[in-house]
């Protein structure tokens, strides 16, 4: 069985990854190849195929962001989406079934490949934005067809249109991991995790986040933290942004490229690649990331956001995750002392952290979205196969 992945995102990518383990599982010779529309997409569960290129707004150009779309175009934007259409066309007949994860974007993009289509929707909701007109016209086309929670599918099938909810982000830390991840963890009460995000502004959110845990540092003198850095971002540009903020920036060991410290107390420990361990063992989530925000309220953790005093970038998003994850997510303003105030009186506050975990656990819905989109996928691609 062939099949290709199209995503639409750089959490899209971890969410097809996902479900591509759940395939292998299925049907352990089948072909998965990956087709990501935007950024570089490289996993080890899928084989890179088809044009792709890292753009300036990692992929946020929905909703009329029109600066992100100024900036995309001017670094290429059509001639990457000619280019991946014109793959797409000359591929027609090769695959069995496209997995399409994200918005309708990808969705429109599969259609070049005259095959059946498994559709994953990861970002609208009745709770925020639902699906237009048009794009349920384009859902009607598919196979199969999946989106994020049970009020969304409700409302597409009462116009037409045949789909059933699975959140594949609820089993994105699900795997078992070795015993020892979370052991070498700094010795913390309590634990907080940054999660920078994976785009271009993860640099600078993630100096900020630093900055409220020095600030917090001051006044908890147990407190500590662990700083999530991306794949497809530098840990050195983190390292020397910390260490002209003052930080005595240490060698890190294992999976950890470097340590933080204020004189001999270390209090942050930097981590290539975010585990489940290392989630699970955290108090709150200092969150300005897409993806791993929802799979951070999915497990039952809170997370804080952080919308900075005058930036506008990125507030349309932040809102859309309030609606999507309601009192999981808290938004604090402000800079860096409110910031830190704010965080402060949350972890001072057990029972509204308790509040705050359910609220995500039922926001996100229940696990196995990914093992269903898999089960799909192996059907309709195996009929065609066979």
């Amino acid at each position: 069985m062939r099949v290709l992945f199209i995503s639409n995102g750089h959490g899209e990518v971890a969410i097809a990854a996902r479900i591509a383990r759940e395939v292998r599982v299925l049907c352990p010779d089948a072909r998965l190849d990956h087709l990501a529309l935007v950024g570089a997409g490289e996993r080890a569960e899928l084989h890179a195929v088809g044009p792709r290129r890292a753009l300036p707004s990692g992929g946020l150009i929905a909703m009329g962001n029109v600066p992100n779309i100024v900036r995309d175009l001017r670094a290429g934007l059509l001639g990457l989406t000619f280019a991946q259409r014109r793959f797409l066309r000359a591929n027609r007949g090769v695959y069995d079934v496209a997995v399409v994860v994200g918005d309708v974007f990808g969705l429109w993009m599969a259609r070049a490949l005259a095959t059946p289509i498994v559709y994953a929707g990861t970002a609208k909701s009745v709770a925020v934005a639902p699906y237009g007109r048009f794009e349920e016209r384009l859902l009607a086309r598919t196979a199969r067809c999946f989106v994020r929670d049970a009020a969304t599918a409700e409302r597409l099938r009462r116009h037409g249109v045949a789909c059933e909810p699975a959140n594949a982000i609820v089993d994105l830390f699900d795997a078992p991991e070795p015993e020892g991840d979370a052991r070498d963890l700094p010795d913390a009460r309590p634990r907080l995790l940054l999660l920078p995000g994976s785009r271009a502004e993860a640099y600078s959110d993630g100096r900020f986040s630093l900055r409220v845990v020095r600030e917090l540092a001051a006044t908890h003198p147990h407190l500590g933290g662990v700083l999530s850095i991306a794949g497809t971002l530098d840990p050195e540009r983190f390292a020397a942004a910390a260490r002209a903020d003052g930080w005595n920036v240490l060698p890190g060991t294992g999976p950890s490229p470097f340590r933080l410290a204020l004189g001999e107390r270390i209090v942050v420990q930097a981590r290539r690649e975010l585990s489940v361990a290392v989630l699970r063992a955290s108090d709150v989530v200092l969150g300005q990331a897409g993806t791993a925000n929802e799979a951070a309220a999915a497990l039952g953790v809170p997370v804080v956001a952080f919308q900075r005093g005058g930036r506008r970038a990125g507030a349309w998003y932040r809102r859309r995750q309030m609606a999507l994850l309601g009192e999981a997510l808290y938004v604090a303003t402000g800079g860096v002392a409110p910031a830190a105030r704010e965080v402060a009186a949350l972890l001072a506050d057990a029972p509204r952290r308790a509040r705050m975990g359910a609220i995500g656990r039922a926001r996100m819905g229940d696990p196995g979205g990914a093992r269903r989109i898999a089960q799909a996928v192996v059907a309709v691609g195996g009929e065609r196969a066979s």
